[in-house]
């Protein structure tokens, strides 16, 4: 099945250039457009798409903003932040607004739709400068302690890849691989691995 996405973006140029990259992909399809981060929400409570790329500049409502109510009024609707900003706290507004995922209207194409197929296997999409940014600015010392193993889990996590991938990369079996991952989830206090490789990033831990 293909994935149904709604791009909000206020520019409309730039709103038609990611709809053709889009359009190149089999596994795709465009169901909706916005230009504002109300209409972001509007449309897609109307279209309940799978995911929305999102930009964060938005005229009227902002897109961590318009991520949060989206959120809040369809929890199953993923969201994934694209955009040309990435300063310390735009990137934690919108990773506390829900966002499963942070890249960068310059990164290369495929990267691009690497993400957003990532983010739909419940996996985490961050840019390589975002997530550097989110080690640098957000460490904590009141972290808590995660094993080398479960670090090393969460960091290839965090690169995107799946339970079976990093169970071959680690040499280990995809059992142990999620005891590891489930030891790093209580020790973050979180549910999902989303919110984890995010909260380890925030804390310093990756």
């Amino acid at each position: 099945m293909s994935i149904r996405i709604l791009v909000a973006d206020d520019h409309q140029i730039v709103r038609g250039g990611i709809v053709a990259l889009l359009g190149t992909a089999d596994d795709i399809e465009v169901v909706g457009e916005a230009a504002t981060g109300l209409e972001a929400v509007d449309r897609t409570l109307e279209l309940r798409p799978d995911l929305v790329l999102m930009d964060l500049r938005m005229p009227g409502l902002d897109g961590d903003e318009a991520t949060a109510r989206i959120l809040a009024a369809a929890p199953e609707v993923r969201v994934l932040v694209l955009t040309t900003y990435e300063s310390d706290d735009t990137i934690l507004r919108a990773i506390e607004a829900g966002a499963s995922g942070y890249l960068l209207k310059a990164a290369p194409q495929e990267e691009i739709l690497a993400g957003i197929r990532a983010v739909m296997r419940g996996e985490v999409a961050l840019a390589p400068s975002v997530a550097a940014a989110l080690v640098k600015g957000m460490r904590r010392a009141d972290a808590p302690t995660l094993s080398p193993r479960e670090t090393e889990v969460l960091r290839l996590v965090a690169e995107g890849l799946s339970n079976p991938a990093i169970a071959q990369r680690l040499y280990l079996g995809e059992a142990t691989v999620k005891t590891h991952l489930l030891h790093a989830f209580e020790k973050l206090e979180v549910n999902d691995r989303t919110r984890a490789v995010t909260k380890a990033m925030e804390l310093g831990l990756l």
